[in-house]
Formats: structure tokens, C-alpha cells, sequence
């Protein structure tokens, strides 16, 4: 399933930078360090290697491309990279529903064929996820959205429990559930509690010490749990965001969401 866009379609990553090149030999030796947040494998096929290059650049429609041509083995770079396009990059936000509708449907393939994927399951938690948050997030949990995405996220640990990335999403689905439908009926409805989303955020930073990312995510979850109150808490956890030094597109793109939000 290719993406109906044109690579004009794709706004270009603005914050090329050649410490983001991984050639030859270089991205095996720096796996571990991309991919701590979402534990992928490193690929055998050499053109799924070149997609997570591309990828890491910053040149997502290309890395989405070549994932796609790569086959299913090549679905998750390609609805990686699709998604953190999706998330930071696209401007509209009709087009940005429709990439997040792809990588669902994608990732609703990748699990038939391979159940055992912890990314076929995270991926598409995170594409609903930000998909309800475009529509409605309080919609998308009573209309049966909130049931899948908690679904997808727990599959996905249940997979691979040093999942950095699925704890961040966890922690944002308790907090935004609390948030949105209060504690007693979130507890009732989805299990949701403020402890668990701290919980999430805190085991996220345990694997994955320097992510921008997760202390983003942590913030925006404080506020939400308990407003001006820990505000001050936040503010930190968005400077040592903006202070955090990216090996990678995605990771680029974190620290600039912070410092934008510290200007405001």
C-alpha cells in the first residue's frame, strides 16, 4: 500500500546536517544509539538499511519510498518515517489524518503477517493516537480509538518491554485519558491513572536518559495532570529537552519543538 503523494507533497527537512549521515559501516556501529527508543532490529537487506539512512537524514518521503519498495520488511521505516513527517512536518491538516490513516492500514498488514513485530503494533498505536488528536481526542476514546491504541502500546511491550517509546505513549494515553474523561471514569473506562503515566514517563527515562522526546511528552503530561501546579517542573523538563544534542532527524526536530515552545 503506497502513499498517494507526490515527493512535492513532502515538505523538505529543514535542519540538514551531516553528523545525521550514517554511510557504510557507520549506521550498524550506531544502532543501538538510534534505536533505543523504539528497539527495531538492524536490517539484513541492505536496501532496508539505506531506507533507515534516508531516514535518518531526514529525507522521509525518500525513506519511505525505499521501505515500501523494500516490501512488508521494509514497513516500519517507511511508516516511521512517514509518521514523524506526518507529525512535525506537514502543514495540512487534512493530508497529515491521511498519512496518519496509511500507517494504521499498513500496520494492520505488517501484524497479519507478522504478529511478532513490536513496531507493527507501536506504530500504529501512534498513528491513532495522533490521528485522535487531530479529530477529537475525547471522540476518538469513546468511538472505540482509545481501546485499540492502549491495545497496540501494551502488545507492543508485551514484545519488547525496553519499548522507550511505547512508555512515552502510554504515559500520554493515561494522562490525555485522565485529562479528557477524569479519573474515576478513566480508571473505569481504560485503567488510566496519573500514577501510570508517570509510571510510563519515568521508565522511559530510565532507557533512554537523553531523549528530548520523552521529557516533551512528560511535561505536556504534567500539565495536563495537574496544571499550574507543576509548571515549574515542566518548564525544566522542556529546557533539558532544548539542551539535548540529536544524533538524528527525529531527534532534531524534538529539541527545535522545545526551544519553539520555550519562546512562546
Amino acid at each position: 500500500m503506497k502513499p498517494s503523494t507526490a515527493k512535492s507533497a513532502w515538505k523538505q527537512f529543514p535542519h540538514a546536517d551531516k553528523a545525521f549521515v550514517y554511510a557504510g559501516a557507520a549506521l550498524k556501529k550506531s544502532w543501538e544509539r538510534l534505536h533505543r527508543g523504539d528497539r527495531e532490529t538492524f536490517p539484513a537487506d541492505a536496501a532496508i538499511q539505506e531506507a533507515w539512512r534516508l531516514y535518518h537524514q531526514g529525507r522521509f518521503h525518500a525513506a519511505c519510498e525505499a521501505g515500501l519498495a523494500a516490501g512488508l520488511d521494509g514497513y516500519n521505516v517507511a511508516n516511521k518515517a512517514a509518521m514523524i513527517h506526518a507529525t512535525y512536518l506537514e502543514a495540512d491538516g487534512q493530508r497529515k489524518l491521511e498519512l496518519f490513516q496509511l500507517i494504521a492500514a499498513r500496520c494492520e498488514e505488517l501484524q497479519q503477517a507478522q504478529p511478532e513485530n513490536a513496531n507493527a503494533h507501536y506504530f500504529q498505536a501512534y498513528a491513532l493516537g495522533r490521528y485522535s488528536q487531530g479529530v477529537s481526542v475525547l471522540k476518538a476514546l469513546t468511538g472505540g480509538l482509545g481501546g485499540k491504541i492502549k491495545a497496540g502500546l501494551e502488545a507492543a511491550l508485551k514484545l519488547q518491554p525496553k519499548h522507550a517509546e511505547a512508555h512515552v505513549a502510554l504515559g500520554t494515553f493515561n494522562a490525555e485519558v485522565v485529562d479528557k474523561m477524569g479519573a474515576m471514569v478513566g480508571k473505569l473506562t481504560f485503567g488510566a491513572t496519573r500514577d501510570l503515566a508517570l509510571s510510563h514517563f519515568e521508565t522511559a527515562l530510565k532507557i533512554m536518559p537523553d531523549s528530548a522526546i520523552a521529557r516533551i511528552e512528560y511535561a505536556n503530561a504534567l500539565v495536563l495532570l495537574f496544571g499550574d501546579g507543576k509548571m515549574e517542573q515542566a518548564v525544566k523538563l522542556y529546557e533539558k529537552a532544548a539542551a539535548a544534542t540529536p544524533v538524528e532527524a527525529m531527534e532534531r526536530l524534538d529539541v527545535e519543538l522545545a526551544k519553539a515552545e520555550l519562546e512562546k
